[in-house]
């Protein structure tokens, strides 16, 4: 009887610590599947954090912010990855719409500022980034130009077919480009009469929205519109002919997000990522690689060399109403503009 007992208190000792040590680990087993929207450098340093950080892996997948809609959405009903880290948040509004996120609501993101959070905890900003012009001064000198800081110095005959930016359908920083074009003149009508006038002057729409900043460094443009911060890491990183201006007529810009892709093959391990990320550890990293973003958790260090918001004309971007407007504005681009 005795010995019956003994045995049972063992069994029941050992699943006790089998459960103990289960939950013990629990945040450290498994892997996390990542599309990333940041540079690449950035992005291999932030997931190389996130596992310090948790004890969790990762794969991950470096695309565009179009691009990660656009696999996202080929791959709803079989999601092949859990986390959408960094992009502007309108292409997660509208990737909301599309019942392509889930919800969660992070206790993390209570710290974060609502304006830069959906409400309904689709998506949570994790950086701000203003628009910028990226010129290359030996161009501007050859040709007696002062660097442009209006948008419409950008129609100046010397510029023609001496412009990139990226196309608006496979980067989120492109559309963010059209959006703020559409209000710093006005409306749609304006807005997209200028772009017509912009059109000629583009010589290549690019896939990546940073690529812009390094042709131009390289001499391969005289201009490229991109978003600041990697108009600097660009300078940091020895392109000395770029020069960076803030169109004074009005700048937009993005906030950065994260999310939960629906149907996320690890969710819990997905959850203790979006709480990492909104975390100091996590905002801080970039600097570490050259990205110089405003960062919206209100503890974190950020970047000494990022550009200030409040010195700067902003316009009112609302990432709700720019995401609703998405789609239909990129297909009457494509139509009208790029055709």
């Amino acid at each position: 009887m005795k010995k019956t007992r003994l045995v049972l208190i063992y069994v029941l000792l050992a699943a006790f610590l089998v459960a103990c040590g289960s939950s013990g680990t629990g945040s450290s087993s498994g892997k996390v599947t990542v599309y990333v929207g940041f540079q690449e450098d950035h992005a291999v340093a932030a997931m190389e954090q996130f596992t310090e950080d948790t004890g969790i892996e990762v794969d991950m997948i470096r695309m565009s912010a179009g691009e990660i809609l656009a696999k996202v959405r080929a791959e709803k009903d079989n999601p092949q990855a859990d986390i959408w880290y960094g992009g502007p948040a309108d292409t997660f509004v509208q990737a909301v719409e599309e019942g392509l996120l889930q919800s969660y609501h992070s206790p993390e993101a209570e710290k974060i500022d609502p304006r830069f959070k959906d409400e309904d905890g689709y998506w949570t900003g994790i950086y701000v980034g203003a628009l910028g012009f990226a010129s290359n001064k030996d161009f501007l000198d050859q040709h007696g130009l002062e660097a442009p800081t209006k948008w419409e110095d950008l129609l100046h005959p010397a510029f023609e077919n001496e412009i990139v930016m990226a196309h608006p359908g496979s980067s989120g920083t492109a559309y963010t480009i059209l959006y703020t074009v559409l209000k710093v003149f006005g409306g749609e009508d304006a807005g997209f009469d200028y772009l017509h006038k912009l059109h000629p002057q583009v010589q290549q729409y690019t896939t990546s929205g940073s690529a812009p900043g390094r042709m131009v460094g390289m001499g391969e443009a005289a201009v490229g519109l991109l978003f600041a911060h990697d108009i600097i890491k660009y300078q940091e990183e020895g392109f000395d002919s770029l020069i960076l201006t803030i169109p004074e007529d009005g700048t937009g810009y993005e906030t950065g997000a994260v999310a939960i892709i629906d149907g996320a093959p690890q969710s819990e391990l997905a959850q203790k990522f979006i709480d990492w990320s909104l975390g100091t550890s996590a905002q801080e990293v970039g600097q570490r690689t050259g990205s110089y973003q405003n960062l919206t958790n209100p503890d974190a260090k950020e970047p000494e060399k990022a550009v200030r918001l409040e010195d700067i004309n902003t316009i009112e971007y609302d990432p709700a109403e720019a995401g609703s407007q998405r789609s239909r504005l990129i297909d009457k681009w494509d139509n009208e503009v790029n055709n």
